[in-house]
């Protein structure tokens, strides 16, 4: 676990989650906080962290078990799945609604937020919709639904659609009507990733725009859910390095201070998230005609005083893993929906991975059985120990940095039963790996790996065969996804074949600051 969000003197430094937690949404249950993401294509899906200050995160527990539908998900679609979720508590029940671009927007809900949670449900079906969240008007007993679109899927961006749903959260009771037409403002385009609340007697949707690179936050309002609109640009870069500082949600402490999370687009390390401090003009806190302000008067803050919540110890999600039993930690997911065998429990410390059989053994990017994690956003060293335990020809086992390219070190067993060290890297465009470092003789099967991870995640590959560590290869700079950020990975592989073959042990994983 690396922490550094809380500074300890009262103030904390943004990114407040550094790591790829993209499109966070929050809310407010009693004196709790809690955070969900988007996990694309990732499984177990929909993260759940929580807090008590606001900085300090640590995850709990996933709301999606497996994609839906999952015949869909049994190989990986990295960019596809969940996207942008939205968290709320109505009717003492936790929500998340969410769009999947190709299938529609579901819902999943729970009594507690550790679960049970119930199966997705499909609210509203079809191509393109994405970024959906609803709203409970809490006096009439109406509720609503807003969603953004994805051309890609639908030829329609820029807008957002607007529903009156049931109030159980099972299906829209109209066609539904666009409430905000980018393509009408001047300036604006690319709006996406809606939330919707109600504040001082008006509907408010804090929604994106400009691009994930280089957008603002705006703000609509209306007295009339279906509008007509008003908008306002209330969060942008201006001077700071914070580029694109857009999509997140508002809430409100039970001190009654006003805060907004959003994410920040970093490269290979994804969408981090910062935490803003916001006031609305109405209570004379700075704004005009009651129009909310976030940041220091519109643009990010680097560092800033804590909400004004009890001191609570400093936390992140957790990093580390002795995988006790051989069980997983909660930061760990799958490339696609898996598979029952792939890793297996046993009576002692350790993750043991089949090494299951593939024809695309030779591409990590096209594998369901990799175990990953997100990359942190610091500098840092990731080190685990493995043992190759599978006596097949071809069987490999490693520590992957996974993105559009890939690195990955690790053990193969050669055609003559021995155990080799290799080193092994593709290019984005590449269909196949090729070799980092001419492999090296591991005579008892086992190593320790390490990845050296520098500035703008510039990665160095080191071995451990029982000769002390070894340089391999030259630098890998980690790549993202188009919308994800670089995963580290566990994986275990053989060739096409019949029968069993074998397994890999992977034990304490750690990842340290440099």
């Amino acid at each position: 676990m690396i922490t550094g969000a809380d500074l300890g003197d009262g103030t904390y430094r943004n990114p407040v989650l550094n790591a790829d937690w993209s499109d966070p949404d929050v809310v407010r249950v009693g004196d709790d906080f809690y955070l969900t993401a988007s996990s694309f294509g990732r499984a177990p899906g929909l993260p759940l962290l929580h807090s008590r200050d606001l900085v300090n995160w640590t995850l709990v527990g996933h709301a999606l078990e497996r994609l839906r539908p999952a015949a869909e998900f049994t190989v990986p679609r990295h960019d596809c799945g969940v996207w942008a979720p939205s968290l709320r508590h109505h009717d003492d029940r936790f929500w998340i609604f969410w769009g999947d671009p190709d299938h529609g927007i579901f819902q999943v809900n729970a009594p507690a937020v550790r679960g049970p949670w119930t199966s997705p449900h499909l609210v509203k079906e079809g191509k393109g919709l994405i970024d959906a969240c609803p709203l409970w008007d809490e006096e009439t007993g109406e509720a609503y639904l807003v969603h953004a679109w994805a051309k890609s899927r639908s030829g329609v961006k820029n807008r957002l659609t607007g529903h009156r749903m049931h109030p159980d959260g099972s299906s829209l009771l109209d066609e539904g009507k666009v409430i905000v037409d980018g393509d009408r403002i001047p300036g604006w385009f690319t709006l996406e990733g809606p939330k919707l609340y109600q504040h001082d007697g008006w509907f408010w949707i804090l929604a994106p725009a400009g691009g994930v690179e280089t957008g603002w936050q705006g703000a609509f309002r209306s007295r009339d859910f279906f509008g007509p609109y008003e908008e306002r640009i209330v969060l942008e870069q201006g001077d700071t390095d914070v580029n694109g500082p857009h999509q997140g949600g508002w809430v409100r402490t039970q001190a009654g201070e006003d805060w907004f999370l959003h994410f920040q687009q970093r490269g290979p390390y994804g969408r981090v998230v910062h935490l803003q401090p916001m006031s609305w003009g109405a209570d004379g806190a700075g704004g005009a005609d009651g129009w909310p302000v976030l940041g220091d008067a519109g643009t990010p803050v680097a560092v800033h005083r804590k909400p004004e919540l009890p001191a609570q110890p400093p936390a992140a999600p957790a990093t580390d893993d002795d995988f006790p039993g051989g069980r997983f930690g909660r930061q760990w997911q799958w490339t696609a929906n898996p598979q029952d065998g792939w890793a297996t429990q046993h009576s002692g410390d350790g993750l043991r991975l089949s090494c299951v059989r593939s024809a695309d053994a030779h591409d990590l990017r096209k594998l369901p059985n990799v175990l990953t994690q997100r990359l942190p956003g610091v500098e840092c060293v990731v080190e685990v120990e493995l043992r190759l335990d599978s006596e097949e020809p071809g069987a490999r086992a490693g520590l992957a940095v996974l993105g559009d390219s890939f690195g990955w070190i690790g053990l193969e067993r050669a055609d003559d039963g021995t155990a080799r060290l290799v080193h092994r890297f593709v290019e984005s465009v590449a269909k196949k790996e090729r070799d980092a470092e001419r492999p090296k003789a591991a005579p008892e099967g086992r190593a320790r790996l390490r990845i050296v991870i520098g500035a703008g995640a510039r990665c160095r590959f080191f071995r451990d065969v029982g000769d002390g560590w070894e340089p391999s290869g030259p630098v890998f700079a980690a790549t993202p996804w188009r919308w994800v950020g670089a995963l580290l990975g566990l994986f275990a592989l053989a060739p096409v074949g019949g029968g069993h073959a074998g397994a890999a042990t992977f034990t304490q994983f750690r990842v340290s600051p440099s």
